[in-house]
């Protein structure tokens, strides 16, 4: 296990826009890497920043997820492929190359053509289980949305359910397991540069 750190600081949704738009004006790309616990926010947090800040584009974790691994109870989130993730998408973008990439479709439950990811000066990550020494490098800064693993746990249910999704086995029997057993083994949540609490969360 990685020894504990604190993040230097809790952030509102402007103060990070702010922080990736100084980024921006100093280099040619930037990576950021968005995760916290499954049903924490992530996404949200990803589109309101796209939507902030100019010359951004996303990159979904939905994209990289093995439909296997992810169904199974793993102690690293062994289901994000973040091999695949680093190799096509994140080492090509920071070298300044066009980046051809295959998203996981999830209606024919196999990699979909290869497209080219937009042209963009930030590229925002947003998943679970990318805070890991696979990843290490990666990204010029590292957002965790802190919401506690419960909580996160709730809000996740409910929103598959308002989707028409019945995932109530999955979030109890492997979802928030591994989640928890990823916290333990990497503390994502010290190693993040900065904290984020959604509004909606007291």
């Amino acid at each position: 296990m990685p020894p504990l750190s604190v993040p230097s600081q809790r952030a509102t949704a402007a103060d990070l826009a702010s922080r990736i738009e100084q980024l921006r004006s100093t280099q040619p790309r930037t990576v950021v890497a968005i995760s916290g616990y499954a049903g924490s926010g992530k996404s949200t947090l990803a589109k309101t920043l796209a939507a902030t800040v100019e010359g951004c584009t996303r990159l979904r974790g939905d994209d990289f997820l093995d439909p296997t691994g992810s169904h199974r109870r793993s102690a690293d989130w062994d289901g994000v492929e973040r091999t695949r993730m680093r190799h096509e998408v994140l080492e090509p973008y920071r070298r300044g190359e066009p980046v051809r990439f295959r998203r996981f479709d999830w209606h024919t439950r196999e990699l979909a053509p290869v497209e080219e990811l937009p042209d963009a000066e930030v590229l925002l990550v947003d998943a679970i289980g990318i805070l890991h020494p696979d990843l290490q490098g990666c990204f010029d800064l590292s957002i965790w949305v802190d919401v506690d693993l419960e909580t996160a746990g709730v809000r996740g249910r409910q929103r598959d359910r308002s989707g028409g999704h019945d995932h109530d086995r999955l979030w109890t029997e492997v979802w928030l397991l591994n989640d928890r057993d990823f916290a333990a083994r990497f503390d994502p949540r010290g190693q993040a540069d900065l904290l984020y609490v959604p509004e909606d969360v007291s």
